[in-house]
């Protein structure tokens, strides 16, 4: 069984209004800057569940900065999860510059069904993760609610890409430090903050922080996974794919053929692909 804690759906009519939504919202024209960058419906998704062999999926908001498109987007996500249930878990998208609103659509969101808060996409939305004091009210509601917290990772080196950001491994840790008791999951292995966990100091603030593996093929190579796995702990690992971008066969994939390869006991397979995500948002429970 597979959880795939990362993916991303839009309601259909956000397909024919590229351009609308990039003069709109500064995530979307970051991140779709291409017409031909994919998108995806809760009926896409779930039939390439179907064919993967997912059985429940964390459907995630971009890190809107508008607040029309944001509520838009995380109405269709909860609606999506009534239509689906135990195949979509809904999570809500809010940026927090927007203060007093952006509390409001988190309680909004969380009495609709919302598991969880993201993807946070700091560097379109304009937070300084280190410093604003605009953060401090929904990371107490996402305490409060028992909410992960999925923020982007982006990496210091490597290539560019399109959403790519600057939210590096220092940045996340500052924002990390500064709510120690709230659940964070730090997506596309945290733009390599986890290999950061081999230092005590390190370790010792990401002991409530997961990471998930979005995007891996376009990112690492597959041996990143018993990497992680002895950097970090099999524990703080989370199974995603960044679905429409990537299918979840193909991370699967990689990440059996990884684990094999270095001769892993199939128990930690499991954790990453189901177990973890399925003790963090107590399914099954």
């Amino acid at each position: 069984m597979v959880i795939d804690f990362h993916t991303h759906i839009l309601p259909p009519s956000f397909r024919d209004q590229r351009r609308v939504l990039r003069e709109r919202d500064a995530t979307f024209a970051g991140l779709f800057k291409r017409d031909n960058a994919p998108v995806a419906t809760a009926e896409e998704l779930v039939a390439a569940m179907d064919k993967d062999g997912v059985a429940t999926s964390v459907v995630q908001g971009y890190g809107w900065s508008d607040q029309t498109i944001a509520r838009e987007s995380n109405d269709y996500l909860l609606e999506a999860a009534v239509r689906f249930p135990g195949r979509l878990v809904p999570f809500c998208s809010v940026n927090p510059v927007w203060g007093d609103d952006a509390a409001i659509e988190v309680e909004r969101c969380v009495a609709h069904g919302a598991r969880g808060i993201g993807e946070l996409h700091p560097t379109t939305q304009g937070l300084d993760l280190a410093n604003e004091p605009y953060l401090d009210p929904v990371m107490t509601l996402a305490q409060q609610h028992g909410l992960p917290v999925v923020v982007h990772g982006s990496e210091p080196v490597g290539h560019t890409y399109d959403g790519k950001g600057d939210v590096t491994p220092d940045k996340l840790l500052s924002f990390i430090n500064r709510y120690p008791g709230a659940t964070i999951v730090c997506a596309h292995w945290g733009g390599g903050l986890l290999f950061y966990e081999l230092m005590p100091e390190v370790r010792k603030a990401l002991v409530n922080v997961y990471f998930d593996t979005a995007a891996t093929s376009f990112l690492y190579r597959r041996q990143v996974f018993p990497t992680a796995i002895q950097a970090a702990g099999a524990e703080k690992l989370l199974f995603g794919s960044d679905y429409p971008l990537l299918s979840a066969r193909r991370v699967v994939n990689e990440a059996k053929a990884a684990l094999q390869e270095a001769g892993l006991d199939d128990s930690l397979q499991q954790a990453i692909l189901h177990d973890n995500a399925a003790r963090l948002l107590m399914i099954g429970a």
